[in-house]
């Protein structure tokens, strides 16, 4: 049986066949084409450097508002037929809104690209955002908050937390928005949104799949390239303040068990070349959380039986500051402070011991095989790289990751644990669950669906 390093590397080797282009337009749009000619297909995504970091106070929420707003109409295709044709074409589409950006997207095969960017050169340009629709649409957007958000009490404790641990940055609003600006927010909300940010020099178009790249750019340089630039807002450095002692909120909400919630600030990847913290703190997320071997899973599940489940995240790839995290449930019978307490005594093992060569050998065959595998995927390709140049990071950062992860030491895990998970950095937040109490089923809300 190959090892999880063996394949990974095998499927790393075959994704490193296709061929990439980078490109672009005389208007500032860049075009990046991922040839894979693996299967007759392709997936096309737009994306606009412009998530819920670009909103004002007021109006939290605006870019994913305009996100759904997207999909009702210009002058030349009426409210719904963008999603119509699409599927009449054999395709899929959808959309999301992030911290960082909006990207829509779809999936057909090859030879239909053309109208994917006809239809999103259209509303990149001409896209029509009437009072009647808009008033409609928010109230969409309202009860996606509520089930979503305000009817998911984990979903409320990470807002809550988000909203405590950034005290200046714009991370701290929530990218559904609160709910009273979404109550106030009207269409020319959306309408001066739509004019501040979707501009072809804001936008990069990625191609994946079993296209030509020269027979992508021309096309590209058909539908995008006569859309006139547009100057951009400038953006100011919006730098976090460092925290000056540990946080800690409690939430009440309706829910079954007790939750804990534990988020550290941490840097994200700005040089990739230069910069190793980054790549250390996956592995430490790797080492800590990921499977039955991770240590929270066999400590605090398995052996002393404390928690139902807990695990550590953290995003390299952004355009503002880090978090590192870990979430946890503790088991029946078990507190939240008795959590805490065990989870502590975990990081400090690890910041006062490290890690072994073979677990981190372990680790990195993991993470590296879970990297890999995601690239397998045409739509994942494209939502790396749209992801990492969003963020600022050129192609080449995602096509040299595998070889910085490779190249983390235990050294370097250890330093990363022993500098970042400190008290001064960290915010928690816990869950005081309150009884729950049964509600009328809410009548079905048409089109709550395109949101991430």
């Amino acid at each position: 049986m190959r090892s999880l390093w063996a394949i990974g590397l095998a499927l790393l080797a075959g994704s490193a066949q296709a061929t990439l282009t980078d490109v672009t337009l005389d208007n500032g749009m860049r075009v990046i084409v991922k040839e894979d000619h693996r299967a007759p297909v392709m997936v096309s995504q737009v994306w606009y450097r412009a998530g819920s970091i670009d909103e004002f106070n007021g109006t939290s929420g605006v870019a994913h508002v305009l996100e759904h707003m997207m999909f009702k109409g210009t002058e030349k295709v009426p409210p719904g037929e963008f999603s119509k044709r699409i599927a009449a074409a054999g395709g899929r589409e959808n959309a999301f809104t992030s911290r960082d950006h909006t990207a829509y997207f779809q999936q057909m095969q090859k030879d239909r690209l053309e109208l994917a960017m006809q239809l999103e050169a259209d509303r990149m340009a001409n896209l029509v955002i009437s009072d009647e629709l808009f008033a409609k649409e928010i109230q969409v957007v309202m009860e996606e908050r509520r089930l979503r958000t305000d009817d998911q009490a984990q979903s409320v404790v990470y807002e809550r937390l988000m909203a405590t641990a950034y005290q200046t940055h714009p991370y701290r609003r929530p990218i559904i928005g609160w709910m009273d600006d979404l109550q106030n927010m009207t269409a020319q909300d959306a309408r001066d949104w739509y004019a501040r940010w979707y501009a072809p020099n804001n936008a990069t178009l990625v191609v994946a799949g079993d296209v030509k790249a020269d027979a992508v750019v021309a096309l590209a340089r058909q539908y995008f390239g006569a859309l006139p630039v547009r100057p951009l807002p400038a953006r100011k450095p919006q730098a976090e303040p460092a925290q000056l002692g540990e946080k800690r909120i409690v939430v009440k909400a309706p829910a079954q068990l007790p939750y804990l919630l534990m988020a550290w600030h941490a840097p994200s990847l700005k040089d990739w070349a230069q910069d190793t913290t980054p790549y250390a703190l996956q592995i430490l997320a790797g080492v800590l959380s990921g499977n039955d071997s991770a240590r929270l899973q066999k400590s605090l599940v398995k052996t002393q039986q404390i928690a139902v489940n807990a695990s550590a995240g953290y995003e390299a790839v952004s355009r503002g500051p880090g978090m590192f995290m870990i979430d946890a449930t503790p088991a029946q019978g078990k507190s939240v402070a008795e959590l805490e307490k065990a989870i502590r005594a975990e990081i400090a093992r690890l910041q006062r011991e490290g890690i072994s060569e073979a677990e981190l050998a372990r680790v990195k065959a993991q993470v590296i095989a879970a990297d890999v595998y995601q690239r397998d995927s045409l739509f994942y390709q494209a939502m790396q790289l749209g992801d990492y140049v969003t963020a600022g990071l050129p192609p080449e950062a995602l096509a040299r990751r595998v070889d910085k992860l490779r190249a983390v030491t235990v050294a370097e895990v250890q330093a990363a644990a022993a500098q970042w998970l400190q008290d001064e950095r960290l915010s928690v937040a816990e869950l005081d669950p309150q009884p729950l109490k049964p509600k009328p089923r809410a009548a079905a809300v048409p089109g709550v669906r395109h949101a991430n």
